[in-house]
Order: structure tokens, then C-alpha cells, then sequence
């Protein structure tokens, strides 16, 4: 009994529980600091300078810790993309959206370094009707560039404008503002870029003359792939840093099945099953506008008679049909221009005029979710509405649209009264600011040779270097379990290609 009651014993148990408990806590305070140290830095074990391109994955890195240190957006604030929730009543008005800024890409980029094939003529210049000199591949850029064909041909342009900046970039003066740079040597290159006009190969050599059993089209194709094949580049990496242009929803339909690894630059995928083509993978470029940029456009909300515009085809299938539910739904409205229209005669400057004059324009899904619509309200500084739930946009991942545009859902669109309650209920103040939204990013949607820094095709070799960190991860897991044997002379493996390659 009268050891049960010591109280020395007691002391010295709580002691050395004490010390227990404060060796246990430096421990455990330790073990957290040096987890946090290293997980706050690259690890100190590799050699940066041996990394691919390790300068332009350290900008990319910097542009992304930038933007969201300098354009942190309140997460109180509404975003018009989200749109109408379903429980709201199809009459009720939503509410307007405080103003916010827009991710912007970073101006002191590194150059992406682009090995381009040079493909014979056929492929490229020689379907604008070019004729190479001796053994000449391509035009002297710098004395005259081959015309491109106007008219609707101009809006799925994007390969003819990226191959140019690729050419001219060998003889410019500096490279100040480029975002991309032609590399003679593949080994150093971030991609590969395959120059062929699949666009122009579809709207000009798609159909089969009698005396022929393919069409040019088709036959350009299948020479495509085969010539792929063989490339060293392409066997090196399966394809998956080739970057090849594809923007008419209708070109490549035979060869995108079989070169399926590559990146694609597209208008969106409405045409693609998602193991073919992606927003992970795959690049969205902007059409080319037809209508003409609004130079000095010093019109307002006032001036604009026009509330709400569409000029275009209205009965078209698949996600299209909205079109045709909308047009009865609008037609009898005063202040709304809703017809059929094309680029036949006198349809541009009619769709010209009738955009400047309006203060919203409608863009609604067609055959497929996106079109040229967009882009010609974009250079008509007419705020879009857009009426298509599958739509991906250019430049998403660093530009907010919802700053310029205006995003409903098709279920709510059709609703009796809903989109014009929607649209009457934006008022002067909040139009205002995304029509000067639109005239500070209309260049980026500019095509034009020579390319300007933060114009469309800068913008889009920006896009396909934000895709390099993943294009280089996939490579890299891809060699986890290689063969040794299979090593090349860089080390690099050589993949066996797609079963359905052939």
C-alpha cells in the first residue's frame, strides 16, 4: 500500500511522460520541415541543363505560377459560362456579372522549337497551283508568299499561316515575339510539324473525276501516312509530338483514324471520337473571319439598333436543330434580325452591316458545335451569344470568355420567353465592358503574314507549347518497361505503331 502511494513515483512518471511527449513532438516537426523543403523546390539531384527544352518548360512554368499569383479572379463572382442554373424559371433575369480580369499569355516566352518535314509541293504550295524551282521544296517567302483562295476556303486557312511563320522565322531579324521557331535539326526540336493543306486538299480535290478511282484527296492521304511511317521521327516517339493541322471538320477523314497519336489543331470534335482527337491532346485554333475587322469602331449601345442577330443557314441536322426551334421562337421579335443568309452575292457585306449595327449576335451550334460566326462577331465587336453546349474555344485554358461572350444552355434557350428576358436583362454599363472587352482581344484571332506577336498564329504556337510537359511525360512513362534493345542512338525508343496504322 505504501508503495502505490510513493509520490515520487508519480513525479518521476509524469517526467518521463513529459520528455516522451516532447522528443515525439521535434521529431514529427523535423520530418514535416524536411518534407516541405522538398517538396518546395525541383529536386536538387537532376542536372536541369541535360532536361529537353528545359528553358521553355521553365517559362511555361512561370506563366502558369504568374497568372494565378497576378489574376487571382474573387470566387464570389459569377461566371456568365456557368450560365442559368435548370431551376431557374425561364422569364427570371439573371444577374450581372462584376467585372474581372483574364489570364493572358506571358509575352517573355521562349521560342518552341519546330522541326518541319519538307514534304514535296503536293502537299502543301503546289495545291495552290505553285510551281517549285529545280528541286525546291518551298516558295522564297521573302520576295513573293502563293495567294490562299478567298471566300469560305479562308476560314479553315490555319495550316497555310502556321507553315509561312515557319518558313520566314529562318530569315527574320530577330525572334523577339515569335512563338515558334523552325529547327533544321529533329533532335532538337519540341515537335514536329507535318505541312500538309488538308483543308484545301478537302475543299478542292474531294471529289472523284470519272476517269479516277480515288480522289486526290484520298490519294494525298494514304501518301501522308505512308511517308509518316517511315520517318525516323515518327518511329522514334509513335507520333505523339507530330503536330498536324486538320481544321476543316470534313479534311483528314481517312488518315486521322491512323495517325491518331499526333496532335491535331482543329475547329472542335464534333466529327472525332474522343480516342482520336481530345481537348488533352489536341489543339482548337480560331477560324479565319470573313467578315472584315471594325477599324475605329467608335459605335455604342445606343447606336446599335439591333438587339439580337443571326444571319446564316437554319435547317441543319444533328446538334443543329436548335436553329430551327429558335427562328420560330424569335421571328415575330421587333428588335431581332433572325434569317437565312450565305456568302452567295452580296451575303458578307449584308452579315458586315448587319453586326456592326447589332449589339448581340447569336451563334448557335450547326452541323457541328462550332463556326465562323464566332470569330466574324468577334471582329465585328458584336457580343456573342453562345448557343452550343459542346463548343471548346482557342486559347481556354488562359483567356475567360465569359468576359466577352455570353454562354446559355440549349435546353434553355428553347424556352418560351428565356433567351430574350436573358438578353434584355443585360443593361448598358455591363454591354459596355465587354465590347471593349472584344477590341482588346480581337488580334488574337488575326491571321496575317508577316505574323505579329499576339495575333492568332502565336497564339496558336503558344497553345501547342503548353502541350509539350505532357507530350514529354507520355514519352517518358512510355519507356518504363522498354526493351534496352530497342534504344536508338539518342536513347530513345522506337515504338511499334498503331495496329490500325495500315
Amino acid at each position: 500500500m505504501a508503495e502505490r502511494n510513493n509520490p515520487a513515483l508519480g513525479i518521476l512518471s509524469r517526467k518521463s511522460l513529459f520528455s516522451l511527449f516532447t522528443v515525439t513532438s521535434i521529431v514529427f516537426l523535423l520530418s514535416w520541415f524536411f518534407v516541405l523543403q522538398s517538396a518546395g523546390g525541383r529536386p536538387r539531384f537532376i542536372d536541369h541543363s541535360l532536361l529537353p527544352t528545359s528553358k521553355l518548360l521553365a517559362t511555361l512554368d512561370a506563366s502558369s505560377h504568374d497568372s494565378r499569383n497576378e489574376n487571382e479572379v474573387n470566387a464570389s463572382v459569377g461566371n456568365r459560362s456557368i450560365l442559368m442554373d435548370s431551376e431557374e424559371e425561364a422569364g427570371e433575369a439573371p444577374k450581372a456579372k462584376t467585372d474581372v480580369k483574364c489570364s493572358l499569355p506571358d509575352k517573355n516566352k521562349v521560342a518552341l522549337k519546330v522541326y518541319m518535314y519538307d514534304l514535296p509541293p503536293e502537299f502543301h504550295f503546289g495545291l495552290l497551283d505553285w510551281k517549285a524551282k529545280g528541286n525546291g521544296v518551298w516558295p522564297d517567302v521573302q520576295t513573293k508568299i502563293p495567294d490562299y483562295p478567298g471566300g469560305l476556303n479562308l476560314q479553315h486557312s490555319i495550316e497555310y499561316w502556321l507553315t509561312l511563320d515557319l518558313l520566314s522565322s529562318e530569315t527574320a531579324d530577330t525572334l523577339g515575339g515569335r512563338g515558334a521557331v523552325r529547327v533544321r535539326n529533329s533532335s532538337e526540336a519540341d515537335v514536329i510539324f507535318v505541312p500538309f493543306f488538308s483543308s484545301l486538299s478537302y475543299n478542292r480535290y474531294s471529289k472523284v473525276n470519272p476517269h479516277q478511282k480515288k480522289s486526290k484527296n484520298k490519294l494525298l492521304q494514304e501518301k501522308l501516312v505512308s511517308y509518316l511511317a517511315a520517318q525516323p521521327e515518327w518511329k522514334r516517339s509513335g507520333g505523339r509530338d507530330h503536330v498536324i493541322v486538320a481544321h476543316h471538320p470534313n479534311s483528314m477523314l481517312d488518315a486521322r483514324m491512323m495517325l491518331w497519336p499526333a496532335m491535331f489543331i482543329l475547329a472542335d470534335f464534333g466529327r472525332y471520337p474522343p480516342n482520336i482527337a481530345n481537348v488533352d491532346k489536341d489543339v482548337i485554333a480560331p477560324y479565319k473571319h470573313v467578315i472584315g475587322n471594325y477599324v475605329d469602331d467608335t459605335s455604342g449601345f445606343d447606336s446599335r439598333p439591333t438587339l439580337l442577330y443571326f444571319q446564316g443557314a437554319i435547317y441543319r441536322k444533328d446538334g443543329g436543330y436548335v436553329r430551327q426551334e429558335l427562328f420560330y421562337l424569335l421571328k415575330d421579335e421587333k428588335d431581332v434580325h433572325f434569317s437565312f443568309g450565305s456568302v452567295q452575292k452580296d451575303g458578307v457585306r449584308k452579315a458586315t452591316r448587319g453586326m456592326r449595327s447589332s449589339k448581340f449576335c447569336l451563334n448557335i451550334a450547326g452541323d457541328t458545335p462550332s463556326s465562323n460566326r464566332l470569330f466574324d462577331a468577334i471582329a465585328s465587336h458584336c457580343v456573342p451569344v453562345i448557343i452550343s453546349d459542346e463548343i471548346e474555344l482557342p486559347y481556354e485554358d488562359v483567356l475567360d470568355y465569359s468576359q466577352f461572350c455570353i454562354f446559355v444552355r440549349t435546353s434553355d434557350a428553347i424556352k418560351e420567353n428565356f433567351l430574350m428576358n436573358y438578353i434584355r436583362s443585360i443593361g448598358k454599363d455591363e454591354w459596355t465592358r465587354m465590347w471593349r472587352r472584344l477590341k482588346e482581344i480581337e488580334d488574337f484571332y488575326e491571321f496575317r503574314y508577316p505574323s505579329k506577336d499576339g495575333d492568332a498564329v502565336q497564339m496558336i504556337w503558344q497553345a501547342v507549347a503548353r502541350k509539350v510537359p505532357s507530350i514529354r511525360m507520355k514519352l517518358h512513362k512510355s519507356r518504363r518497361f522498354a526493351h534496352p534493345l530497342g534504344h536508338t542512338e539518342r536513347g530513345l525508343i522506337s515504338f511499334q505503331l498503331p495496329h490500325n496504322f495500315w
